[in-house]
């Protein structure tokens, strides 16, 4: 029988369900902790539209996470209202702006509105307790209790958030903080404080006897705060827009090396999935066979696309295509893990130690290095050259076969033989060009992004051209 509702994974279900066990029963505790202000109707819709506003401007995350102002907001209604009530306000009113859309789950709404709630009111709970334990002064009730109620609400939030993408994708509680908050947590955290500044604009009006006015302007200063966020996020997003067009016009040049990137990237893929790298990982594998012969665009055309025998200075400067990668790139490394670098600047290291530009051998090659070196040399092999034909399928396996242990590391052959035998989509290259449609954007960094070998064997080709360029 068809289920009505769409179901997550078992343990993301039962997370789901401990959480809204735990905002029940916090609700229930907090039921007779009083607030400092008295709520009135006026005072709960002005606080439930700005959680509405707050929610919906958003500045997305990797790993489909995102952030917004909605914590200020919530810090500012749990110094105002009774905790319970400023939980409440967060869970009933912690509205995405997809919400009601197909892609926008029921239980990701769920998971995102309880979650808000329990960090909101944990973090009342510990405002509460500042104010019943450190009374007789008052600066410093006030300032231990904002402080305490921030830390509460942002590791409550930020570790339900990374737990339950741990539990979704399987990728490590460490890689999902670092990609997603390593970069926001100081930003967050001196923000916080603001939520009691809000709420004292509120109770302190500076015109028209209304301090929603205050508060209005205050958020608007906020917003400007966000605006830095979501500036470098979209600056990330250009430079992969950039790189993007970068690759698919060095694809470009050559008729024999149409879709080569994607098509690497695909074996790549494959490769990483049936190794055991996690979504995110692999995610970033295939990224880096998109980008890893991108130092060939500064390569002349005279030496790149040369049909004849190369000499040893032509050949000396397509062997420094690696390094160039690197330097082209240079303005944003930082933004790359050294593992990608690692295999712009590795990809045709050989496992005997005869590659280049480092000759290094065995383990010493990144293991990312090593798989995207074999998933470019089967993509050229089936591909050829005006150099040198195109080879079936079937011989460029048999090759590969032939030189783990030589040229490749043997374990990632023993994989690709396996896959090789499934009859993926990569395997015949006729059958991927007909089929493959360019993505629209690069997929992995973050929400990301060549010519080959003549031949994946010989050290030097009858062209002149020594194996795995």
């Amino acid at each position: 029988m068809k289920a009505l509702l769409p179901l997550p994974p078992l343990r993301v279900l039962l997370f789901l369900l401990c959480l809204l066990g735990a905002f029940v029963g916090l609700l229930y505790a907090l039921r007779l902790q009083p607030g400092p202000y008295p709520p009135e109707a006026l005072d709960m819709v002005f606080w439930a539209v700005l959680i509405v506003l707050a929610r919906r401007i958003h500045v997305p995350l990797p790993f489909n996470a995102a952030m917004s102002h909605a914590f200020v907001v919530a810090l500012a209604t749990v110094t105002l209202f009774p905790a319970w009530l400023a939980a409440g306000l967060m869970f009933i009113f912690s509205f995405n702006k997809d919400f009601g859309r197909p892609g926008y789950t029921w239980y990701k709404d769920l998971f995102n509105r309880t979650q808000s709630g329990l960090a909101t009111g944990l973090a009342g709970w510990a405002w509460g307790w500042a104010q019943a334990h450190l009374g007789s002064h008052p600066y410093l009730q006030e300032a231990v209790g904002i402080v305490a109620a921030s830390l509460v609400y942002f590791f409550v939030n930020v570790g339900s958030v990374t737990y339950v993408i741990h539990l979704a994708s399987g990728v490590g509680l460490r890689k999902v903080w670092f990609e997603n908050y390593s970069w926001l947590w100081v930003s967050y955290l001196v923000q916080a404080p603001a939520g009691l500044l809000l709420a004292k604009a509120y109770q302190t009006p500076l015109v028209w006897g209304w301090g929603g006015f205050t508060v209005l302007f205050l958020m608007l200063l906020l917003y400007f705060s966000r605006y830095y966020w979501d500036e470098k996020v979209k600056l990330e997003e250009s430079f992969n827009t950039t790189i993007e067009l970068l690759v698919s016009a060095l694809d470009a040049k050559d008729p024999f090396t149409r879709l080569h990137s994607e098509r690497v990237a695909a074996i790549a893929s494959s490769l990483a999935k049936r190794m055991g790298f996690d979504e995110q990982d692999t995610k970033r594998i295939t990224y880096a066979a998109r980008i890893h012969d991108i130092g060939k665009v500064a390569i002349p055309d005279s030496v790149l696309l040369k049909p004849g025998k190369l000499s040893a200075e032509e050949f000396a400067l397509i062997k420094s295509h690696p390094a160039k990668g690197l330097e082209v790139l240079r303005p944003m490394l930082s933004r790359l893990s050294k593992d990608i670098q690692g295999v712009i600047l590795h990809h045709h290291e050989r496992w005997d130690g005869t590659g280049y530009p480092h000759g290094l051998k065995e383990e010493q090659i990144p293991l990312w290095a090593r798989i995207i070196a074999l998933a470019d040399a089967y993509e050229a092999m089936t591909a050829g050259r005006a150099y040198s034909p195109a080879k079936t399928p079937q011989e460029a396996l048999n090759e590969i076969i032939m030189q783990a242990g030589r040229q490749f590391d043997p374990q990632v052959v023993r994989h690709f033989e396996a896959l090789w035998h499934e009859d993926l989509i990569w395997k015949d290259r006729g059958e991927f060009l007909r089929r493959y449609t360019l993505p629209a954007h690069l997929s992995g960094l973050s929400s990301l992004l060549d010519s080959g070998p003549a031949s994946a064997t010989s050290p030097t080709s009858s062209s002149g051209r020594p194996g795995s360029l």
